[in-house]
C-alpha cells in the first residue's frame, strides 16, 4: 500500500512546556514552518525578550540569544549590521516591546533597521502574574487594575501595528491572531511576508500576533479563544497596515 506524508511537525520545532491553552508555541510553530519554507533556517538568528515569549525560543532549533529586558531590537540591530546576510528576528511580548522596550522599539523603527520584530500580544504581563500591560483592554481586570482598566488612571491600549506603519523605514506591519484555523493561516502569511521583506533588504518588518493567556485571563482555553474573537479583535483589528517594496 502506497502512503504519502501530508502533515508533519516542522524539523525546527521542539517541545517546550507552557501553560494550558497558551498559544505561544503555536506562534513558534508558524515561525518554524516559514523559516523552513523559505529555506532560511540556516541563516536565522532569534533575539529573545524577557517574558513568556522565551518559551518560543526554547522550542526553535535556531541560533538564539537572550536580550536584556526590552532591548532585543538594540541587540538585533548590532547582529544584523555585523551579519547582514543572516535573517535576524526578535520575539517579544507586548510588555517587553511596548513598555520597558518602547525606546528600543521606536529607535529601530526610526532607523528602519532591516530585521523582523514579532510581538506576541496577550494583553497582560503573563510571566509576572497578569499585571496591566500597554495592550490591556479598557475595563480588563488585571492584578494591578482590579476594577478594570480606567482611562483616567491607565490611559488607552496601544495599537502597535498601526504605530509601526507610520514610520518611513518600515516595509511591513501587520496584526494577526491564532484563535482559529483561518487566522492561523493568515498569521503564517504575515510572518512569511515579514521575513521576505528582510530577505529582500527592503526595511524593518513587524508582526503583532494576538495570543491567549488563559491563567491570567481566568478563562478556560476554549473561553479564551472566544474572548479573542469578541473582545481583542474589535479593539485590535486584524490585517496589513503597511506593505511596500521600497521605503524611500
Amino acid at each position: 500500500m502506497n502512503t504519502e506524508k501530508v502533515w508533519a511537525a516542522p524539523n525546527l520545532l521542539a517541545f517546550s512546556p507552557t501553560c494550558p491553552g497558551c498559544q505561544y508555541l503555536t506562534i513558534g510553530r508558524i515561525i518554524a514552518e516559514v523559516l523552513e519554507e523559505l529555506d532560511i533556517e540556516g541563516k536565522a538568528i532569534a533575539v529573545i525578550g524577557i517574558g513568556c515569549n522565551g518559551y518560543i525560543s526554547y522550542a526553535l532549533n535556531v541560533d538564539r540569544i537572550l536580550g536584556a529586558h526590552g532591548r532585543p531590537p538594540d541587540m538585533a540591530t548590532a547582529i544584523k549590521r555585523l551579519s547582514p546576510d543572516n535573517v535576524v528576528f526578535t520575539i517579544q511580548g507586548d510588555g517587553d516591546c511596548m513598555a520597558i522596550g518602547a525606546d528600543s522599539f521606536i529607535g529601530a523603527l526610526i532607523r528602519g533597521e532591516k530585521f523582523t520584530i514579532i510581538m506576541c500580544n496577550n494583553a497582560n504581563y503573563g510571566t509576572t502574574g497578569g499585571q496591566l500591560a500597554p495592550t490591556t483592554l479598557m475595563g480588563q481586570i488585571t492584578t494591578t487594575t482590579p476594577d478594570g482598566r480606567n482611562v483616567i488612571t491607565d490611559g488607552y491600549p496601544v495599537h502597535t501595528a498601526e504605530l509601526a506603519a507610520t514610520f518611513r523605514g518600515v516595509a511591513y506591519s501587520a496584526r494577526s491572531a491564532v484563535n482559529t484555523p483561518a487566522n492561523y493561516q493568515r498569521t503564517r502569511k504575515c510572518i512569511k511576508s515579514a521575513f521576505q521583506k528582510q530577505v529582500d533588504q527592503i526595511g524593518l518588518s513587524f508582526v503583532e500576533v494576538l495570543s491567549a493567556c488563559p491563567p491570567n485571563w481566568h478563562l478556560s482555553p476554549v473561553e479564551s479563544l472566544k474572548w479573542i474573537e469578541e473582545k481583542m479583535i474589535p479593539e485590535f483589528p486584524l490585517g496589513e497596515f503597511k506593505n511596500v517594496n521600497k521605503t524611500d
